[in-house]
């Protein structure tokens, strides 16, 4: 089976990644990505970009290079509550958005505070990803979010950077053991995107694939294989939902 979907990737606007948008663009292409997502993080993580660049990213041509294009946005959830780092107007001109837990940016402290913060998260209806739900430091209630994704349609990500042997997040490959047993078990869709900060890593599902592969989870529940029409009409998708 052949990756043709990469939706979490990074440009050196986040500020800790090395690569330019066409540097990923032309990668992409190389690797036969036909869908690429923008998800730079958002502005609360540190040494980010402002709010007017994500704004900014509709002067965007939907296709580069023969790639569809879609802007979006690695959001910080900030709180149990579910609150993010962009307000509604910078968010209306994205495409999509992935709601995601980091070190510098999230208070909760109990394993409910950090199950209700990417639940609540889901309820922005530009959030269709829920980034890397593998990190041992932020432990989740793995039945309850993985019922809220099928309810609230939101995909389930399994990260390939947080599976490789350099990952700084803790006990990632026996917590998507747990979620992905779940997934099975309620039929729920899961995507596998790479968290890509230099070019070379746009496309790669390598560490992903070979834990799907050992646990022998359903194919036909990884939305990288399906119909790309699911991301390539995402954008009037959206516009439907925000009416």
């Amino acid at each position: 089976m052949i990756n043709k979907i990469d939706m979490h990737t990074h440009t050196v606007a986040s500020g800790h990644a090395y690569s330019t948008l066409m540097d990923n663009i032309r990668t992409a292409k190389i690797n036969g990505i036909e869908v690429l997502g923008i998800s730079d993080h958002a502005p609360a993580m540190p040494g980010s970009t402002h709010e007017y660049y994500f704004s900014n990213l509709r002067i965007l041509p939907d296709y580069i290079e023969g790639i569809r294009i879609l802007k979006g946005v690695e959001l910080n959830v900030l709180d149990s509550e579910g609150n993010v780092d962009l307000d509604d107007r910078s968010l209306s001109f994205l495409d999509y958005a992935i709601a995601s837990l980091h070190l510098p940016c999230y208070e909760g402290e109990t394993v409910k505070d950090h199950t209700d913060a990417l639940i609540n998260a889901m309820k922005h209806k530009i959030v269709k990803i829920i980034g890397h739900p593998d990190d041992g430091r932020y432990p989740l209630e793995y039945e309850r979010l993985v019922i809220a994704a099928k309810e609230n349609d939101v995909l389930l990500e399994v990260n390939n950077s947080s599976l490789s042997p350099n990952a700084f997040r803790e006990n990632a490959h026996e917590n998507y053991k747990e979620m992905l047993r779940l997934c099975a078990k309620h039929e729920v869709k899961v995507i596998i995107n790479s968290d890509s900060h230099f070019h070379e890593y746009i496309g790669a599902m390598n560490h992903a694939m070979a834990l799907i592969e050992d646990i022998h989870f359903p194919k036909h529940l990884i939305v990288n294989f399906q119909a790309l029409s699911r991301f390539i009409d995402l954008k009037s998708e959206f516009e439907k939902n925000r009416r």
